[in-house]
């Protein structure tokens, strides 16, 4: 009789605490609901970047059950590309996404956030945002423009980029006009190259009319979306300007704490889970666009002679310390980002970098 009385209370509580978890979302979607507007950097229905950002707002409304609708726009369909930053900060729009190195001009120390020059990989930027202090420092450094960024996205180590002639040396650099952005941007106009800043959608018509004379991108899967091979025939690699390019999420700080918590915990997560997917979908691309290049549109795709990346790392140290020299806030975090990195390569070394070493036997 206990056994029985035993199982049937059981049976009791499970049956309500099922209840409890059906009627669960019902009541959560009862609650104030939050309609947002994000704006990107991308070009319309841009793959991976512009599709995984309508994909985020599309898992948070269903996540959500609908108490958080985010109606995504491309750049220039409400604000234009660049200035997502100031949108987002003033409040214009409650989100935004595109690269922190885009603001250089108004937070150099931004540029950690996305890639430094011979710097760390995907790999290494996640374990500074999520395992170590990088993620804090970014808030830190963003809280008095009132904003909130998170990681969400990364390309993987990229290439080198797009070129009219050959880089033998050095010297070949001189003179060149070249769309390419933040600290790699810096070390090439060190090079003697004239660097420009340009959003994605304008690379292309710039390349092919010779208004830039190189440009960097992406990697093969977009690059080959772009059309660039039709402007420049060599493509070089590897990207040593970006080896691990974080994309960023940025939330107006107020939005952000209107939101009840339950709804900050899933913006976080849904974001997490978007930097996850979106490396994904470019480390499972980019081969099979590299041979449709080489193969089909007959690029020529090129390893930078050691020695200009020996040059070129020498100028990404003196750059780095001049930066730091100039702001208080480049050389603290520049401190905690080469700590971590430091870190960071003495591991690989015996677990990444061996592995590789071994697969070559």
């Amino acid at each position: 009789m206990k056994r029985r009385d035993f199982i049937k209370k059981i049976g009791t509580g499970s049956l309500a605490a099922g209840s409890a978890l059906a009627v669960a979302p019902a009541v959560r979607a009862g609650g104030k609901r939050f309609r947002w507007k994000l704006v990107t950097t991308w070009p319309p229905n841009f793959p991976i970047f512009q599709d995984g950002v309508k994909r985020f707002a599309k898992e948070i409304r269903r996540m959500s059950g609908g108490r958080l609708s985010i109606h995504v726009f491309a750049g220039g369909e409400l604000i234009p590309p660049l200035q997502t930053f100031d949108a987002v900060s003033q409040g214009t729009v409650e989100m935004g996404h595109g690269s922190a190195y885009y603001w250089a001009g108004k937070i150099p120390a931004a540029q950690f956030f996305t890639a430094v020059p011979f710097g760390m990989n995907a790999q290494g930027m996640n374990a500074w945002f999520y395992g170590g202090d990088g993620l804090k420092l970014w808030q830190d450094l963003y809280a008095p423009h009132n904003l909130v960024p998170f990681p969400m996205g990364n390309t993987g180590v990229q290439m080198g980029g797009w070129f009219r002639k050959r880089i033998n040396t050095l010297a070949d650099l001189k003179g060149l006009k070249m769309r390419i952005p933040g600290l790699g941007g810096k070390v090439m106009a060190r090079a003697g190259v004239n660097t420009v800043l340009l959003a994605g959608g304008e690379i292309y018509t710039a390349l092919e009319r010779g208004t830039i004379d190189a440009t960097e991108w992406v990697g093969p899967y977009h690059d080959l979306r772009l059309g660039l091979y039709r402007a420049a025939k060599y493509y070089y690699y590897p990207g040593w300007h970006e080896p691990g390019p974080t994309l960023e999420l940025s939330i107006n700080k107020t939005a952000w704490e209107s939101l009840p918590q339950d709804l900050q915990l899933l913006l976080k997560n849904v974001a997490m889970a978007s930097n996850v997917w979106m490396l994904s979908e470019f480390e499972a691309r980019n081969l099979e666009a590299l041979q449709t290049l080489q193969h089909k549109h007959h690029v020529e795709v090129i390893e930078f002679p050691d020695e200009v990346l020996r040059e070129l790392r020498q100028l990404t140290t003196r750059t780095l310390a001049e930066e730091a020299a100039r702001n208080s806030d480049f050389k603290r975090i520049k401190e905690k980002y080469q700590a971590f990195q430091a870190t960071h390569d003495a591991w690989n070394k015996i677990s990444e970098t061996a592995y590789a070493r071994a697969l070559q036997l």
